[in-house]
């Protein structure tokens, strides 16, 4: 599959998708989100991708919304497009397979927010990340609002959201919306090398664990644990269970099916 806006490798049972337009500091326009979308079905299709990587090329990870396309746009238009780009954020955030943001620079407005819709954040140590709609008059438009509590807190969101700040990678890593920060020449290495620690576990289990999360966070603790003790009890059916009990007792490396 080709791409005009974004460059898509497999290796080592790794998707990497890296956003290429660097000369719009990998600005978000509606053509570059549609092909996001098309790279993680892509990802998520494929038997020898077990792990999603997403980066930017040159300076920024994505330093936003292309607003060139924004600045004519309708109320109906505006709406349209931000379902648009939350349905397609949404699939890395459900993806049953890790997907991992490495954010190489800036990561502003709706790159802050696809950064968000991944399982977990690493940073480089000249990241800037921040939600600047209000000085556009805008709220965020693909989740910012509700991913970002979620993950900071209400006040710290509010008051990122509210000021439209800019902020590093320590502030961010300290406030938790990223999970780790490297220096910039070892971003990449140190993403890759944790999702292969995340693949090399059986994929079912991971599946189950992403997906207990998300549906978690949307009902009460009780409900929650629900959905725990029924993805454990289906888990215990499968062969990747029982190959991992029988390694464990036998002291040797597991050889996980997905089955």
């Amino acid at each position: 599959m080709s791409y005009q806006f974004l460059l898509f490798e497999v290796t080592d049972r790794l998707a990497t998708i890296t956003v290429n337009r660097p000369d719009k500091l990998n600005a978000l326009n509606d053509a570059t989100i549609a092909e996001l979308g098309r790279a993680i079905d892509d990802a998520l299709a494929r038997d020898d991708v077990a792990g999603v990587l997403l980066t930017g090329a040159g300076r920024a990870f994505v330093a936003g919304a292309d607003i060139a396309e924004l600045e004519s746009q309708s109320p109906l238009e505006a709406q349209r497009r931000a379902r648009a780009g939350q349905a397609i954020f949404r699939r890395f955030e459900t993806s049953p397979k890790p997907t991992v943001a490495a954010i190489n620079g800036f990561a502003l407005g709706g790159g802050c927010e696809l950064a968000m819709a991944c399982h977990v954040r690493l940073a480089s140590e000249k990241a800037k990340l921040g939600q600047p709609e209000v000085k556009l008059g805008i709220v965020p438009g693909y989740g910012g609002t509700q991913r970002l509590p979620r993950l900071v807190g209400r006040g710290a969101a509010l008051k990122l959201l509210l000021t439209g700040e800019m902020i590093d990678a320590a502030e961010a890593h300290r406030l938790g919306l990223v999970d780790q920060v490297t220096a910039p020449e070892a971003l990449l290495d140190t993403a890759r090398a944790l999702l292969q620690t995340m693949i090399a576990n059986a994929p079912l289990a991971l599946a189950g664990c992403i997906e207990a999360v998300d549906r978690g966070l949307a009902v009460t603790l009780e409900e929650g644990c629900t959905i725990e003790s029924d993805f454990f009890g289906l888990l215990s059916s499968t062969a990747d269970m029982q190959e991992g009990m029988r390694a464990f007792l036998e002291k040797r490396p597991p050889a996980f099916t997905g089955h």
